[in-house]
């Protein structure tokens, strides 16, 4: 896990404050910002003049806005990643077999990153994206992940970015993460039954290298009604390990 800056740099703390909160409220003028922020307007101003200069915002008529600039880096670092080069065929054939998401994740500072995605013919529209970063637990791709992390590291995630609740049934207790993270190592899978979007299931297993340490997790997403027990317990669990194995051994041997 990486540690803390021993010397922050301020104002590249602020401009990073400033583009995040852009993303968050999806939009947002000078003084809207200065408030949201407790900053003072010139201060904003500035650092929004500095970023659309440099073109990664875009200002339409006052209101800036995330520009596209990021999709150039973002693409870029992913198009590198061996994950995503090898497991991105297989979540593709996943998806047309199951007609629903198939996504692959990774983690990154305490989060999970949606790395890539496909929707097949009979998938649901949700609200995930390539670059989409989500808290590990609520998901069950994030909890495969951290169920071949060491206790120490689930310790440090915890404690970095908490337990919040995104639906009723996100497990927010942490005596009872560790429990459901022991059971999804011994059984190889991890489930998410309606704890990040309501509605919604999900079944997911790690990919691990050699050493057996997550590289990412794979899964395939699909609405309650279609995921009854039959299909949540025994058919979707076989179809994500089959594919996770896939993936395990090109990595290694590609």
């Amino acid at each position: 896990m990486s540690r803390q800056a021993r010397y922050p740099v301020q104002a590249a703390a602020t401009t990073f404050r400033i583009i995040e909160t852009l993303h968050d409220l999806n939009g947002a003028g000078v003084a809207e910002l200065a408030g949201e922020l407790d900053m003072p307007k010139s201060t904003v101003h500035d650092h929004l003049q500095t970023l659309n200069e440099a073109e990664y915002l875009v200002n339409e008529n006052g209101t800036y806005h995330v520009g596209a600039r990021f999709l150039e880096l973002g693409g870029f670092a992913r198009s590198q990643m061996k994950l995503y080069q090898v497991a991105s065929p297989e979540i593709r054939t996943l998806a047309e077999e199951t007609g629903e998401h198939a996504n692959l994740m990774i983690e990154e500072h305490g989060k999970g990153i949606f790395l890539n995605k496909f929707k097949g013919d009979a998938a649901v529209n949700l609200d995930t994206y390539i670059g989409k970063r989500v808290h590990l637990h609520t998901t069950a791709l994030g909890k495969s992940i951290l169920s071949y992390r060491p206790e120490s590291d689930v310790d440090e995630i915890i404690d970095r970015h908490g337990l919040p609740s995104v639906t009723d049934q996100t497990i927010t207790d942490e005596a009872e993460l560790k429990a459901e993270l022991k059971e999804i190592r011994e059984r190889g899978y991890a489930i998410d039954d309606e704890e990040r979007v309501i509605g919604m299931r999900c079944v997911a297993a790690p990919i691990c290298d050699e050493n057996n340490d997550p590289l990412g997790a794979i899964s395939v997403s699909g609405p309650t009604n279609r995921f009854d027990d039959r299909v949540f317990e025994g058919e979707i669990p076989k179809n994500v390990l089959s594919t996770a194995n896939v993936i395990e051994v090109n990595m290694t041997y590609s």
